[in-house]
């Protein structure tokens, strides 16, 4: 089964002026690609070939002899999951439901983005910041490098990317301000309800 680049949802200039087309273009097309096409070259010929791309993250996850492809499988997804985590147009605030969820486990809302920010901004090297559902709360977590959610058997509900080639071209070395232009403008909230059911 060949993982194919996913289309994005809007259009590489639709995030400005917050992220840049320039950077959605490279990040979409060059990056994201690159993990695309060596996903499927570390595949050939292997028990991987046939598999689903989040089977191909479970299965090479714990496997020392496959962490190239797991790495690249698992960017791949994180991409298309972060893609999916943005919003041109969305709603700058959750639904009251979604806030009662934000409230019970951050106290409140500015709460919740602080801490979302202080995760990200203190992140170090390469990798991503989280919303997973765990035993019915919303809870913050990063990873290093490619690792994420499904690889520990966690529910994902939002993922942020915080390597620098996500950000890097727009806001050089202000990476809270990115994490804030996020948060206040860009955070997908009603992908992240749908992930929740509610």
């Amino acid at each position: 089964m060949k993982i194919n680049l996913q289309d994005l949802p809007y259009k590489y200039n639709d995030l400005e002026p917050y992220i840049s087309a320039k950077t959605m273009e490279f990040h979409h097309s060059k990056h994201h690609q690159a993990y695309v096409d060596k996903t499927n070259k570390l595949s050939e010929g292997t028990e991987f070939l046939d598999l689903p791309l989040e089977e191909i993250i479970i299965k090479s996850s714990k496997d020392v002899q496959n962490q190239a492809l797991f790495n690249n499988a698992a960017q791949v997804w994180n991409h298309d999951f972060f893609w999916q985590s943005l919003s041109p147009k969305g709603d700058k605030k959750p639904s009251e439901k979604l806030l009662k969820m934000i409230q019970s486990s951050y106290g409140s809302l500015e709460k919740f983005k602080e801490e979302f920010k202080q995760v990200g901004s203190s992140h170090f090297g390469s990798g991503w910041v989280w919303l997973i559902l765990e035993n019915g709360n919303i809870k913050i977590e990063n990873t290093s490098n490619g690792d994420n959610p499904i690889a520990h058997n966690q529910k994902p509900l939002i993922g942020f990317d915080v390597w620098e080639h996500a950000y890097y071209l727009d806001y050089q070395n202000k990476k809270p301000d990115y994490i804030d232009n996020f948060l206040n403008n860009l955070i997908n909230w009603k992908f992240l309800e749908e992930n929740i059911n509610l």
